[in-house]
């Protein structure tokens, strides 16, 4: 993408109303406004929070949103001019319950309070597969006490991914944590069962993985 292109699109994320972009100071010094009071001052109801962490240009939030419109879903990324295009879709198409927030995911416990999250969606993450890289995959074991302490007590994750690995790795840590396995899929497409929002959206990118037969791999589960 063009640094123009770049530039013209985080000018009009700053005009959209359902796009957040606290400093990293307003988080970690806890002034950031909307902490605690994401239903009471954005969306005006007391309906559950769906987080989804790493949410790209935001498809997976948007179809979400439009298919549980009892439920409020926030996507979360670093990358504004990314999911400028969910923002902006949004709004044209009059999507009320679905913002999205620029930050880092480490930052995720200063953006929401103590139980604050119903639900988290980590869709399609950099696998991060060297091991010098482990400090950056979203789902170990730092990252899912951040998540702990967002999520209610009966609060689930999600984890949608292309990479056997990152299944492979999650459900690993998961069970030597003994944290709680509600499903677990090697490929939601070929499998009977799986779940009907994981296999009714999907992503570009991941359109084109299936037409590479590349399988789609899923968790759900409890952090302990």
């Amino acid at each position: 993408m063009g640094s123009k292109n770049k530039l013209k699109r985080f000018r009009e994320n700053d005009t959209f109303t359902n796009v957040f972009q606290p400093s990293r100071d307003e988080l970690v010094h806890s002034n950031f406004e909307l902490k605690g009071q994401w239903n009471n001052q954005f969306f005006k109801n007391n309906n559950p929070i769906v987080l989804e962490l790493g949410c790209g240009k935001g498809e997976y939030s948007i179809e979400l949103a439009k298919k549980y419109p009892n439920k409020n879903f926030i996507g979360v990324d670093i990358k504004g001019a990314r999911f400028w295009r969910g923002a902006k879709t949004a709004i044209e198409d009059t999507i009320p319950n679905v913002a999205f927030l620029r930050t880092q995911i480490e930052l995720i416990d200063h953006a929401f309070a103590e139980h604050e999250v119903d639900e988290i969606w980590i869709t399609f993450p950099d696998p991060q597969i060297k091991y010098k890289r482990t400090k950056h995959r979203l789902t170990n074991a730092a990252f899912l006490e951040r998540y702990k302490q967002i999520l209610k007590p009966d609060g689930v994750v999600n984890l949608k991914t292309d990479s056997e690995f990152m299944h492979g790795y999650t459900l690993g840590l998961l069970h030597g944590a003994g944290h709680e396995v509600l499903y677990a899929n090697h490929n939601v497409y070929k499998q009977e069962g799986s779940p009907e929002e994981v296999t009714s959206i999907q992503t570009y990118y991941e359109s084109q993985y299936l037409e590479q037969n590349k399988p789609i791999t899923y968790i759900r589960f409890k952090i302990k």
